[in-house]
Order: C-alpha cells, then structure tokens, then sequence
C-alpha cells in the first residue's frame, strides 16, 4: 500500500495511490489532479548523524560507537512539489534518506520486534545549514529551519519492499548521492531499540536513517529531487529566503 495525504476538489485527504490513480472517501482521481502533501505530520522526527561510514569520511568526523541523534521540529516539515527556502548562509546541503514512519506508540522496543511498530517507508531530505553545523554544537539552526525537513510522495508499507534500497538524490538532474540501505552503520531494528530506549515513539513519527556519500550544496533556482527504489521520487524547487 502507498498511504497518502493529498489536496483534490478543496479537499484534503488521506488515502492511497493506487497504480496513476488517488483513491480515498469512496472516490477515485488521476494523480496528476492531485496535490501531494506530507503523507505524514510526526509529533517529531529523529534523525540518524554519520550512519553510513562514506558521509561521515566525507565530512572528516569519526564514526559514532552508538547512534548519533539529533531532532528535527515538526514545523521544519513540507511536502513534494513544495520550496526549500535557503536561509541565510554560503553552504545549505541536501542530504536524501530513508526515513521510517512508526505506526503505533512504543516504549522499550527489541530489536527483533522493530517491525511490528513500523507503519512504512518515505523519502526524506535532511536540509543541512553547513554553516550553523560547523558552529553550533547541538544542530539547532542547522537541521530545524522552516522547511528544511521535505517528506514524500507517500509511505510505502514494508510487504511493497525489498530490502536493500537504494538511496539517490540527484540535482537538476544530475545524480549526486547513491548509497544503499545495507550500507548502514545502525540497522533499522537496533536504531528503533535504540530510540525507544530512550523516549516514547508516537504513531507518526518519523526516523531518518541517514545519508549516504555525495552531500553537496543547494542553490536558488536548483531543484532537488530523492529517490529510494521501490518508494519513488521526492522533488522540491529550492528557492533564497
């Protein structure tokens, strides 16, 4: 199942797209009629640093002994098609990811039963002010500014999938970043143990797995675009605040 949230007819929606087609309250529309929005609203999203070993070679910064997190704000959410606003800095990063969405709250989850929390699998892009990172030791400015947290196009349940992803963000075009999920440092389950251990996870909220290799900077004017294998395309226009 593809579990969407979408604008039709002044209406919006939660249902699900069904081959080219968005379906919900009994009724039936082409998906090209439709506007996508953030399948998904968290209470907060918690965000995986360095989890594939490339990125975190890339950025000279050692890799973690246990998860490293960090929080992004609900407010920092917004959906496919919907603009980046740079904030004012010389380096704003796209990061893509693979992020999971929990379906039911939890406290205190093993490992071995991290699936039966997961509701599904989205695209995400943790939008990164460089500058305020290098800074700012607790990543506030850097990862929580109003619309650095695109979600999208939809929440793919896990029966859809096949595991490895892969993982790609791409830049007017032009492919930038490829990894795959077995390149992950913390597997999904022990992350999820983690977390867990530590707060309660609500239903709807989000955990971004990390990024792969290939970060790099965003410009006015560029569009932005993830891709996993098996979930779709995530694309934002990205324009200066």
């Amino acid at each position: 199942m593809r579990i969407a949230v979408f604008q039709v007819e002044g209406l919006t929606v939660r249902g699900e797209v069904v081959g080219e087609e968005a379906v919900g309250l009994g009724r039936r529309w082409p998906l090209s009629q439709v506007k996508l929005l953030a399948p998904v609203r968290p209470t907060k999203i918690v965000c995986l640093g360095r989890n594939y070993a490339a990125h975190a070679r890339e950025l000279g910064n050692d890799l973690p002994e246990r998860p490293l997190l960090f929080f992004k704000p609900p407010s920092a959410v917004i959906g496919p098609g919907e603009a980046i606003v740079l904030p004012p800095s010389p380096r704003v990063d796209y990061e893509g990811e693979l992020a999971v969405v929990i379906g039911r709250r939890c406290r205190n989850v093993r490992p071995d039963q991290a699936s039966q929390v997961i509701l599904g699998y989205t695209c995400l892009n943790d939008v990164t002010d460089r500058e305020a990172q290098g800074w700012e030791g607790n990543w506030v400015r850097a990862k929580g500014f109003d619309t650095s947290c695109p979600i999208g196009p939809w929440i793919v349940t896990p029966d859809e999938l096949s595991f490895p992803l892969t993982v790609e963000t791409y830049v007017n075009g032009e492919l930038r970043q490829r990894g795959s999920t077995d390149e992950l440092l913390f597997p999904i389950p022990e992350v999820i143990a983690e977390i867990s251990s530590v707060m309660t996870l609500e239903e709807g909220d989000v955990i971004a797995t990390g990024t792969p290799a290939g970060v790099g900077p965003l410009h006015p004017g560029d569009t932005v675009e993830v891709r996993i294998s098996g979930i779709g395309s995530l694309k934002n226009p990205v324009k200066g605040g």
